[in-house]
């Protein structure tokens, strides 16, 4: 009986091979980390995507993009959230009549007031981002991108789409 109460205490060693685990995953995130901060921007990617892309002033944009409408869908939503402000969730819809195919578009949209004058703006990727292509004769319904940071105060009149750039196949 005396040996059932006594007190034993045994060392525990040293988890070699837990602790070789948790420092292999630190490294592991922590390079993930480096990788990330070290990577391209989003602007740099963009730009990559956008690379032997047609832009205003070419003779190449000005007669594709005659080809491009786009329209904004009647679901379009302000929302007011927590930090006071006004968001704007924007649906649109883009239709290619032309006769070549989109491999690559960034349209501009603004929120304009009553006099057309630019309340925000924001430039959005549809293609490649939201959408692979955009063929001949087809619709991309919807193209969704959010605006944030209105005021109350502010005139939201109407929303204008413009191509910015385009991209086709050579």
């Amino acid at each position: 009986m005396e040996s059932f109460l006594e007190n034993k205490t045994e060392k525990g060693g040293v988890n070699k091979a837990g602790l070789l685990i948790g420092a292999l995953i630190g490294a592991a995130l922590l390079g993930l980390v480096i990788w990330l901060i070290t990577g391209p921007s989003r602007d740099e990617q963009i730009a990559n995507v956008l690379e032997g892309s047609y832009h205003e002033g070419t003779p190449e944009f000005e007669l594709i993009t005659k080809d491009i409408i786009i329209s904004t869908r009647e679901d379009t939503v302000e929302s007011p959230n927590a930090f006071g402000t006004i968001s704007m969730f924007i649906k649109g819809r883009i239709r290619n009549k032309g006769t070549r195919v989109i491999n690559g578009l960034e349209v501009n949209v603004s929120v304009v007031d009553r006099n057309d004058q630019v309340v925000r703006e924001k430039r959005v990727l549809v293609i490649p981002s939201q959408y692979e292509k955009l063929n001949p004769g087809e619709t991309i319904d919807p193209v969704t991108l959010s605006i944030d940071g209105f005021s109350k105060k502010d005139d939201r009149a109407n929303i204008r789409w413009k191509v910015t750039a385009i991209r086709t196949p050579q």
